[in-house]
């Protein structure tokens, strides 16, 4: 048995383990025999009513975030190559098949279908054995309160405790840097739509705990319990604040209000920080404990990327395309790794020093050793001013970056035919699959799957987009040795335009500062040890100050004197020896790392700047003109473009023969929903669908 599986076995033993405490949870048997013997043992004077759920609850998904870490820097270690005599069977490829496709869940695999009908039952049965034990012992707060009432009660407050089923997974799926999505072959830009469901799912419970308990105050007549900020319970004023700011979330992260209005989701959504504060007041210390695990971790990221957001990237240069993209060139440290359709947030404080925005990294890792490459198109209001800006030949711009992010390896290796299919800007995460194909086609005996690239553009000027399959600097690109063939489809035009009404295609080189480094990891290398010791030291930091704190400072006033200690006042310091924990930890090592970053930077010599040169691209010339190089030669005869077109998605995927086929599909959620559709027919077995999207 090798030391990869005993790592998967302990994961899988202690997840399972997780999730047998939050099953046995609400029931009978837990309530009456567990807690007493549980709270007898666990609850010290040490941490008060939070021991058992700290151990329970806190404890595991800490110990697999921490672990994880050792185990994702192995494997990065081995970066074990899909060649055929090694790839996984794909004996359960049917679970990674479309089973559900429609709006507003999108594109859900058999497996995705399953796990979330075990997570709808698993509320489902909490619900019920919760409603099961209260009504057995229904207790009756007033003289004159009803029975149904009580009852009514007890079902408003128990949907609030379903509620926090949903907080304990809601905040991992956009953990950018986790350690536990990748364990489970995830990635924070895929399981974003993990989020959207539980915050949806969570906000109607939450909504239907909130309302409930307002329409029971109004039936008893203790309407002023709104405003009371109970110094023995909970805080009733505090959740209500949380519920307004979720609300104002919620109505404001709608698929619509991102796509049109993106800074009204992203200003808004930055009340999450004081939806989380008042959230916890409210639910006290001992739910805290529940939930923690999510909040910890997205804390610890969320301070490592702005950490690393404070240095200046080293912008090299900008290719700036006729269709109006354009493509970054950053330096990198050689040191960093990072697999093909990864993902890097931007700011560029001259246009806006709060936004963030992601784009898909195009280079290759192996191919360009020092370059990362981003694609930029001109949608939105950000990406306009960006593009404005380094059009009017600046000679530096100010760039800070978080990332990259994206999956743990190049799975897509592992087919014998890969489709790509995408629409518009769609396209730029399989520039980065093509560019890896070609470094690995450069190695002896090793097998790539031939590509079929089928790409749809409203204009001709947009198949420049096909240049950025050729790296910008003087790395020989390999593509004649790959099998490529292009079907490019342009949808609102009849004919190629004439070559001398085209704009060029124009590379503005930027003059190097010392103030700019190259990318990085934010830990340099060994990023993922490194993480795992600050998962693991603040985690127990945490646990060592507040066993002090509580047994030495709360435990003598709760019980040696008269005075009761402020309910909120425990989730208050638990909030605090947080966030101070994670504060020293992430700092001390980072500062630690940052020499050798530094020292790294400084191998990289500032280049000379050369003379922007303006060209047309390889889709402009005139049909009787040579082309200048071979790899644009090679580029330009594999292609075939299509004139006021549309591809026919179904003959072209059923056409395909090879026994194992990938497709892959990037763009308008119209068009991935019908590669979906055709993959998931069950007429043609040997297709094997994936979706890319971006729904930040």
């Amino acid at each position: 048995m090798s030391s990869m599986t005993v790592f998967r076995l302990i994961f899988l033993a202690v997840f399972l383990g997780w999730l047998v405490v939050w099953i046995m949870l609400p029931t009978k048997l837990y309530k009456n025999t567990w807690t007493p013997k549980l709270n007898s043992k666990l609850n010290s004077t040490y941490f008060s009513g939070q021991g058992t759920n700290l151990l329970l609850l806190s404890f595991p998904m800490m110990f697999i975030a921490a672990l994880g870490c050792i185990y994702l820097h192995a494997k990065q270690q081995q970066r074990i190559s899909y060649s055929k005599s090694i790839v996984a069977s794909n004996r359960l490829s049917f679970l990674r098949r479309p089973a559900l496709v429609m709006a507003p869940l999108g594109i859900v695999t058999a497996m995705e279908l399953a796990f979330v009908a075990m997570f709808i039952a698993l509320l489902i049965w909490s619900l019920g054995n919760y409603l099961y034990v209260s009504f057995g012992h229904l207790h009756i707060h007033k003289l004159r309160e009803k029975v149904w009432q009580a009852k009514f009660r007890s079902v408003s407050l128990r949907l609030g405790y379903v509620g926090n089923i949903c907080w304990a997974f809601l905040f991992f799926p956009v953990t950018r840097g986790s350690s536990i999505l990748p364990l489970v072959g995830l990635t924070s830009e895929s399981s974003i739509k993990y989020h959207i469901w539980l915050g949806h799912l969570s906000m109607i419970l939450f909504a239907a705990h909130t309302v409930g308990f307002v329409i029971y105050w109004a039936m008893t007549n203790q309407m002023a319990e709104m405003l009371e900020w109970s110094k023995t319970w909970v805080s009733n004023v505090a959740g209500e604040i949380a519920a307004v700011l979720a609300l104002a979330m919620w109505v404001t992260s709608s698929y619509r209000i991102r796509r049109k209005m993106f800074e009204v989701f992203f200003y808004t959504h930055q009340l999450y920080i004081l939806y989380i504060v008042f959230y916890v007041l409210h639910v006290g210390a001992a739910y805290f404990c529940m939930v923690l695990p999510g909040i910890f971790l997205f804390v610890i990221d969320r301070y490592m990327r702005f950490l690393q957001s404070q240095r200046r990237a080293r912008l090299d240069s900008a290719r700036l395309l006729p269709c109006g993209s354009v493509e970054l060139t950053f330096s990198k440290s050689p040191g960093l790794y990072y697999n093909p359709t990864s993902i890097l947030f931007l700011n560029v404080p001259s246009i806006s020093k709060l936004q963030w925005h992601p784009f898909t990294i195009t280079s290759s890792c192996n191919m360009d050793q020092d370059k990362l490459s981003v694609a930029v198109k001109r949608l939105g209001n950000w990406s306009q001013k960006l593009c404005q800006e380094i059009s009017s030949s600046v000679d530096r711009l100010e760039v800070s970056v978080e990332g990259p992010y994206g999956p743990n390896s190049s799975h897509f290796l592992r087919h014998e035919l890969l489709v790509l299919v995408s629409g518009g800007s769609g396209i730029t995460p399989f520039i980065s699959i093509i560019r890896e194909i070609m470094f690995e086609s450069t190695k002896p005996n090793y097998q790539v799957p031939r590509v079929l690239l089928v790409c749809a553009f409203k204009n001709s000027a947009d198949l420049a987009m096909l240049d950025l399959l050729l790296p910008i600097n003087d790395t020989p690109a390999k593509i004649s040795q790959v099998q490529l063939q292009i079907e490019a489809y342009i949808t609102r035009e009849e004919e190629q335009p004439i070559a001398d009404n085209q704009k060029l295609l124009h590379t503005i080189w930027f003059k190097p500062n010392q103030l700019d480094s190259p990318i990085c990891a934010g830990l340099g290398q060994n990023n993922w040890l490194w993480l795992g010791a600050i998962i693991a030291s603040s985690f127990i930091m945490f646990l060592l100050i507040l066993g002090i704190v509580t047994r030495y400072y709360i435990y003598p006033i709760d019980h040696n004197t008269e005075e009761i200690y402020h309910f909120s006042y425990f989730v208050l310091w638990d909030m605090f020896l947080l966030c101070t924990c994670i504060f020293l930890a992430s700092s001390a090592v980072f500062l630690f790392r940052k020499k050798e970053n530094a020292t790294e930077a400084k191998q990289i010599q500032n280049l000379e700047v050369p003379t922007p040169t303006p060209s047309t691209g390889s889709w402009f010339h005139n049909a009787d003109r040579e082309l200048e190089s071979l790899p644009h030669r090679s580029l330009v005869q594999a292609t075939k473009v299509h004139f006021r077109a549309r591809p026919d998605l179904k003959r072209i995927l059923f056409d395909c023969k090879a026994s194992d086929v990938g497709v892959l599909a990037c763009g308008p959620r119209k068009m991935r929903h019908e590669v979906a559709k055709i993959c998931s027919s069950g007429i043609a077995n040997n297709l094997h669908f994936e979706s890319i999207s971006f729904n930040w």
